[in-house]
């Protein structure tokens, strides 16, 4: 079907998130899907921190090999990094990619902090403030002179990236309320995933723009991340979906949010059908007051589903 376009301001405004925990591809074969999902007209690509890729190193790539292709990453976890390192990665993709990478950070589980990383899962939301307290002076100047509860970051010497401007936009995977209060001081948008239209417009959205407005900040960008795929197989798709994000729903920060949502699993969140039942999802995110939808999972069905799924948000684009 014929998909009329929506005027949409921004950049950034439809994407896809290219890597998952469910399978690992080749740097040649995300460089390949990357151009594919440019030339289909999409925005953005976003790609994820696992125990395997280094995300912002995968996105620089992809970035630098699909010229016009923003990148991001969806989401490094602050346990385990430190602002320094995290900000050197991060001015060096930006600086690769000319200007068109996006950091996303998270406070993660503490499943993984603790068996992965062995530290304690304490104090995340004290970690969170202090982690964007000293890398914002760093992604903007190069220099940093931070000495809190929970982490020191100073720079003897300059940080700073040639080439790495303007300055990297940072989000946060953040949709608590005390994570969106910091992120809407401290940071330029949020990444909210499996939050439904309802949890975004009645919660999420409220909270980190009055946090926002109260710092003095811009407005900040809400990166909804979506489960989604465009399928004559919504059936099978479905079931699908269910398996792959049953996870969360053991997660409390995802169990919160589904409920908000009105939802009690997370696979009902999830944008699957026609082009047309696809295209309604997108826009009742977008008027939860979402600036920006990105579409993940669109592995869950084949090949064919994947690029039907991209022509739809291509169309959507334009």
């Amino acid at each position: 079907m014929a998909v009329a376009a929506r005027p949409v301001a921004g950049c950034m405004t439809l994407g896809v998130t290219l890597s998952s925990t469910s399978r690992q591809l080749s740097i040649d074969d995300t460089v390949r899907l990357g151009r594919e999902a440019y030339e289909a007209g999409l925005h953005s690509a976003w790609f994820g921190q696992t125990f395997a890729y280094d995300s912002p190193s995968l996105a620089a790539i992809v970035g630098r090999e699909v010229p016009g292709l923003q990148v991001g990453t969806s989401a490094i976890p602050v346990f385990g990094r430190h602002p320094l390192l995290v900000s050197s990665q991060a001015q060096t993709a930006q600086a690769a990619t000319g200007g068109r990478y996006h950091l996303g950070l998270a406070l993660g589980t503490r499943h993984l902090t603790e068996t992965g990383f062995g530290l304690p899962y304490e104090r995340p939301i004290g970690l969170l403030r202090e982690f964007l307290t000293a890398l914002r002076p760093l992604l903007e100047t190069g220099e940093a002179d931070f000495h809190g509860e929970l982490l020191t970051a100073t720079t003897p010497y300059s940080a700073a990236v040639p080439g790495a401007r303007p300055p990297v936009p940072v989000l946060v995977a953040a949709m608590g309320p005390q994570a969106l209060r910091v992120s809407g001081e401290l940071a330029d948008g949020i990444l909210p995933f499996l939050a439904g239209p309802r949890a975004l417009a009645e919660h999420i959205v409220p909270a980190v723009t009055a946090a926002a407005e109260a710092a003095g900040r811009p407005a900040p960008r809400i990166v909804a991340l979506v489960p989604g795929v465009v399928t004559a197989d919504a059936e099978g798709v479905r079931e699908k979906a269910v398996e792959a994000h049953a996870l969360y729903e053991r997660i409390p920060s995802y169990q919160r949010v589904i409920e908000l949502s009105g939802a009690e699993r997370a696979a009902e969140l999830a944008l699957i059908g026609d082009e047309e039942t696809v295209a309604e999802g997108v826009r009742r995110y977008r008027e939860a007051g979402a600036t920006e939808v990105v579409f993940a999972s669109t592995d869950l069905g084949g090949e064919d589903d994947r690029r039907r799924t991209w022509k739809l948000l291509g169309e959507l684009s334009r």
